[in-house]
């Protein structure tokens, strides 16, 4: 038998109810009759009680004679079984692991620093019992493989100015990835029963090695980006200016002008501080 078994063995509080009888009959006959036959009894009602099955909620007992794989109890109350069977406790409650901050590569070849978030539970008994040697320890050791893989597949953060634009990051992507890590964790945990309930990335940062260097350089793409959008709206305030100067026939400019005047808005509107007005009482040429 290669897969699950549910069973439901006998009915346990009529089991206790023949033990009791059994144990106290026998030695009150054992007394009474002074016959050391009766002294078998209480040593068949301790033998049988070896047989109690006591599983609670979202618990389950997975039951074997001698080797054999014989069933799995998974409803809770009290039963009885063949006392020679020997039962396993597996816990079918959903757990939560933490992993390990792991030191890998991302796709860019940067060292990041990442960890995981895993919610698991086990619904095949039979393979998390003997498809696996330890399925506890084989769940943290899968998870960390696929965090690994998954931190290959994906650089840590978008750099488009190099030419390594991709569209899902490890940073900014976090459904994209949660939902790929959970895919991958799934295909390795399968084979020991186990359903992912929920995988998502709980820490992700640069190794500290590079840290501050990324640092800076997070920071100067965003005044890059910034500074671009600056003179995106600084050029069209310009064009506007001389547009408006040009329809309404303020005041006629020639080429020489027209430089100079694009010259000192594009050093205001461009310019970090606020612009310190200069009286000209001269000609314009001057």
């Amino acid at each position: 038998m290669n897969q699950e078994k549910t069973i439901k063995p006998v009915n346990g509080y009529l089991m206790l109810v023949i033990v009791l009888a059994l144990f106290i009959g026998g030695i009150y006959a054992l007394f009474s009759t002074n016959k050391g036959v009766f002294a078998a009894l209480p040593v068949v009602a301790v033998f049988l009680s070896l047989g109690f099955i006591l599983v609670n909620p979202n618990a389950s007992k997975v039951l074997l004679l001698f080797g054999k794989y014989i069933g799995t109890v998974k409803t809770n109350g009290l039963f009885w079984a063949n006392p020679f069977f020997r039962k396993k406790k597996i816990s079918l409650r959903a757990s939560n692991f933490d992993s390990e901050r792991l030191k890998v590569n991302d796709k860019l070849g940067n060292p990041i620093m990442i960890s995981t978030i895993l919610v698991w539970r086990v619904t095949d008994t039979y393979k998390a019992a003997f498809d696996v040697d330890n399925f506890e320890n084989f769940v943290r050791v899968q998870t960390d493989a696929a965090v690994r893989k998954l931190a290959s597949m994906y650089p840590y953060d978008n750099f488009a100015d190099e030419g390594h634009a991709e569209d899902i990051t490890l940073r900014s992507s976090v459904n994209e990835v949660s939902e790929a890590l959970e895919k991958e964790i799934e295909e390795r945990l399968s084979i020991a029963g186990i359903e992912v309930l929920e995988a998502r990335i709980g820490y992700l940062a640069y190794a500290q090695e590079i840290a501050n260097a990324m640092l800076k350089r997070q920071q100067a793409t965003a005044i890059v980006a910034a500074r671009h959008k600056i003179v995106e709206g600084a050029v069209s305030m310009v064009e506007m200016a001389l547009e408006e100067l040009n329809k309404k026939d303020i005041v006629e400019l020639d080429e020489e002008r027209k430089a100079a005047m694009v010259s000192n808005l594009m050093v205001i509107l461009c310019g970090d501080k606020e612009a310190s007005p200069v009286l000209n009482t001269g000609t314009l040429n001057h």
